[in-house]
Formats: structure tokens, C-alpha cells, sequence
């Protein structure tokens, strides 16, 4: 007997977790600006694991989350290398943390800005205006300029990609994550 064919509609379903960073969508996130400490750890030369510990915080604070991270199935594949995150007060794009400017110009339109943060961690912001040039050293939360337009986040959104070793990973790894939504009573 053959397998029945899937029925096309389910074969499209996002995962659970897809779902709850979708519900995550609009809620507006209050972290603390204080920085969140992430550990990451990446295979080491000699076949154990090197830590990278490092103080972190968000690029625009407050901020809604638009778009969550997807991960390609593939190096190649589709998906979301980064966050979308819409400024709620103003537009100032600030430094998840301490580094040099690598990149500071325009790509296809629109304005880039990349930190290269040591130990293989890069970040990318976009779209930014930036006064800054390469080889600037940055602190942790020094302006790195303003969202502008372009590119393909929603209008007055800024993408934050974050690179190790040249493989994106979920920026919020290094972030602690989003915090959990608090309902509150609405009578």
C-alpha cells in the first residue's frame, strides 16, 4: 500500500518554537539596558571547547521585535540571519559591544556597519547612517549612528546580524535571550 501524499497546507506549518517567536511580534520588550552576559562556546584546536564570555547588550533599546532569527537548513538555504528589532524612542543604533568598526558604508542602497568584536564574533547592523569609518574603536553601547531606509527589514527597522567565525548564529545567544511576555490584566 502506498503512503498517502501529505496534505499541502500542513507541510508548510512553522515549528513551536517558529510560532512563539512569532507571538514575541509586537510585544514590546522593557530589558533593562544593563548589559546581559552570554557565554558561547565554539570546538577549540585541541578537540575540547573555548568559551567566549562577553558583555552584550541590545543595538536600539527599547525596542519590538519584528523578525526573528531563522536558521538556514543550509549554508546556502533560506532563512533569517539576524533580528529585526524597531526602535520604539529613538533611532540610535548603539554597539552590542566592545570592538573595531570593520565595515562602515553603503550595500546595495543602504547604509551597513560592521564590529568586529575579536575571538571570531562579528556583528552587522542595517540599515544605519554612520559617521564612524573603519578601523574606529568602539565600547559597548557607543552610537554607532541612526536607522535609515532600505534594504529588507520593515521601514524604520534595523536588521542586527551577528557572525561567528563567519556562521550566523541567533543574536540572542549572546543576548540572554528575550525575555518571557508578561500578561497583564486588562480589567
Amino acid at each position: 500500500m502506498s503512503k498517502p501524499a501529505p496534505i499541502p497546507h500542513l507541510r508548510s506549518r512553522r515549528s513551536p518554537a517558529h510560532l512563539a517567536a512569532v507571538v514575541a511580534v509586537g510585544v514590546l520588550v522593557a530589558l533593562s539596558p544593563a548589559a546581559a552576559h552570554a557565554q558561547v562556546t565554539e570546538p577549540g584546536p585541541d578537540g575540547g571547547t573555548v568559551s567566549l564570555a562577553r558583555d552584550w547588550r541590545w543595538p536600539v533599546h527599547p525596542f519590538r521585535l519584528i523578525h526573528p532569527f531563522v536558521a538556514p537548513p543550509h549554508e546556502y538555504g533560506p532563512g533569517h540571519r539576524g533580528i529585526d528589532l524597531l526602535p520604539v524612542d529613538d533611532g540610535d543604533v548603539r554597539a552590542p559591544a566592545g570592538g573595531v568598526v570593520a565595515f562602515s558604508g553603503h550595500v546595495a542602497g543602504r547604509g551597513v556597519i560592521t564590529v568586529d568584536h575579536g575571538d571570531g564574533l562579528v556583528s552587522t547592523l542595517e540599515p544605519v547612517d554612520s559617521p564612524l569609518s573603519a578601523g574606529t574603536p568602539v565600547d559597548v553601547g557607543t552610537t554607532l549612528g541612526t536607522v535609515s531606509a532600505g534594504g529588507h527589514a520593515e521601514a524604520e527597522t534595523v536588521h542586527f546580524g551577528v557572525r561567528l567565525d563567519g556562521v550566523y548564529i541567533n543574536p540572542l545567544v549572546l543576548l540572554g535571550g528575550v525575555p518571557r511576555a508578561v500578561l497583564l490584566p486588562c480589567c
